[in-house]
């Protein structure tokens, strides 16, 4: 991808900024991505373009969102307002309502803001088709790891809470200018319909899940404390011996309904 402009951009490292350089691995993530005419989609941290480009070739219109104002100006320059929308600020902050629904969320997340921004994404879900992002190894590991497995996390609990994750392809660090130190990979996430497990209560069920990972190493009647004695352990299939990795979403939903079931008695 060449750079536009005047001079090259220096890449920021309070923003994360690791700039795609391979044009080989664009046209697989837009492949992956397989943009439709009339997709209503939204593009986190667009940066040099190399996405947004071959993007905008297949779509009729994209909105992005860049923090950087000196990136934003460049894509101001480079292609006609009519076909981008450009809304500077940081994706954290933004309110993806503004773009409407059936979107399609796609972007290189700066590494630094992944796992606050999957969060902050949720609370939009019902508003996106798919999301497609490219995001360290390790995290996208995370993402899609399977209770009893080393990488199952809180991460893995609240994610595959809401949506099916699907991890594509691994991007090496060689791909970028500057290379990052870590390799990459790009993962699909659709959001779960109507008829997905859903706990009682989703804010109980994200304190039960942070309770449980909060002492990885601690037994799961030791970490949830005054919990312990108002869950079903037998019914559920899980041990109070049991350390958080073990226990399923499934598990983890059983056993926020008992202890909701507990409190509203």
């Amino acid at each position: 991808m060449t750079n536009h402009g005047s001079q090259a951009h220096q890449a920021r490292k309070r923003f994360g900024q690791n700039f795609l350089v391979d044009a080989a691995v664009v046209e697989s993530i837009v492949r992956a991505i397989a943009p439709q005419q009339q997709d209503n989609m939204v593009e986190i941290g667009p940066g040099l373009s190399a996405l947004t480009a071959p993007l905008l070739e297949r779509l009729e219109r994209l909105s992005v969102i860049e923090i950087d104002r000196d990136l934003a100006q460049r894509l101001r320059e480079r292609f006609p307002a009519a076909r981008l929308n450009i809304v500077e600020g940081d994706a954290l902050q933004i309110d993806f309502a503004q773009f409407g629904d059936k979107l399609r969320i796609v972007g290189n997340l700066p590494y630094n803001i992944s796992s606050p921004l999957l969060f902050a994404l949720v609370g939009c879900a019902e508003r996106v088709i798919d999301q497609h992002f490219m995001l360290q190894k390790e995290v996208v590991d995370r993402m899609v790891a399977r209770a009893g497995e080393s990488d199952y996390s809180r991460l893995s609990v609240m994610l595959q809470y809401r949506y099916r994750i699907q991890k594509l392809f691994d991007v090496s660090p060689d791909a970028f200018d500057p290379p990052p130190r870590v390799t990459s990979s790009i993962v699909r996430m659709i959001p779960l319909g109507p008829e997905r497990l859903r706990a009682q209560s989703d804010t109980l069920f994200a304190q039960v899940v942070q309770r449980a990972f909060s002492q990885r190493r601690k037994m799961l009647r030791g970490v949830l404390g005054e919990w312990t004695a108002s869950i079903p352990w037998e019914s559920l299939g899980i041990e109070p011996t049991w350390r958080a990795e073990q226990v399923s979403v499934a598990g983890f939903v059983g056993m926020t309904d008992a202890l909701w079931q507990a409190s509203v008695r």
